[in-house]
């Protein structure tokens, strides 16, 4: 089965999972179709999948991340050889500007909600829902298992709390893990207290990773966008925290990848560490 059969077999096997959009109606090139695919993924809620179907799933998406470009350590310079930096930790350092979903890295950081079940508005352009997007319908279902276990534990109105990292498998993803954390959300004034949210979301995960022996991890500009956090304050935290994390913990992390979307956020992390 090449990648065309696999995505018309794949947007037929969604449709008829769907309770509510068998009857969708799709276009016949290949953008409608990876559309419709991925919109059907994004509201589907975590239930069981057929063998089948969870198998060409998981081929089809190893393929698109081939086609797409695999991005291994390697390719990605530390700030000390992108821009000749003298920062402490200049060898272990590095900044990124493109998709977190390529990155073949230890672990990623996904900005998730409290609910931790990521994004279901179908193409939302949210890195919660590129991640579960790209790492297949696996990564909800774990996410699920896990919010179900400590809602045994904490009660059924539990949600996850800010800056309380949790480590899931990537599936599908280059990446070999990924570690999903709430962020803090600023709805007026930037306060004290958010700032230090933000804060202990980098040391939390770095502290995960340190648990769980992941060596290399890329961090997205967590709580930045539609969580309102300042860009270049939020920049600044990070570079802190994780400044004074690696001063704390040497030779822990080989290395620790800032990785930037919008140009906005690559200034403000070239700014503090040029």
């Amino acid at each position: 089965m090449n990648q065309k059969e696999r995505l018309d077999y794949l947007v037929a096997a969604f449709k008829e999972d769907s309770a509510d959009y068998k009857w969708l109606r799709v276009g016949n090139d290949e953008d409608a179709k990876r559309t419709a695919l991925r919109s059907l993924m994004n509201i589907r809620m975590p239930k069981p999948l057929p063998a089948e179907v969870l198998a060409i799933q998981d081929e089809y998406l190893g393929a698109r991340a081939e086609e797409r470009g695999i991005v291994t350590l390697s390719g990605i310079p530390t700030i000390r050889e992108q821009y000749g930096s003298c920062h402490s930790f200049a060898d272990q350092i590095s900044i990124w500007q493109g998709d977190i979903t390529l990155l073949a890295v230890d672990a990623i950081v996904n900005a998730a909600n409290s609910q931790m079940l990521g994004c279901f508005r179908p193409m939302h352009a949210c890195i919660d829902n590129c991640i579960h997007s790209f790492a297949g319908v696996q990564l909800r279902a774990a996410c699920s298992e896990k919010m179900e276990a400590l809602r045994e534990q904490y009660g059924q109105d539990y949600e996850q709390p800010t800056a309380i990292p949790m480590l899931t498998d990537a599936y599908n993803l280059p990446a070999r893990s990924v570690i999903h954390v709430v962020g803090p959300v600023v709805y007026e004034a930037l306060t004290p207290e958010l700032e230090q949210n933000l804060a202990d979301c980098y040391r939390n995960v770095l502290d995960l990773c340190r648990e769980h022996d992941l060596k290399s991890v890329a961090f997205c500009c967590i709580s930045t966008g539609v969580f309102r956090f300042p860009n270049e304050r939020a920049a600044e935290i990070a570079v802190e925290t994780v400044t004074d994390w690696l001063s704390a913990h040497q030779g822990v992390m080989e290395r620790v990848i800032f990785n930037v979307f919008k140009e906005t956020d690559k200034a403000c992390y070239e700014k503090l560490l040029r």
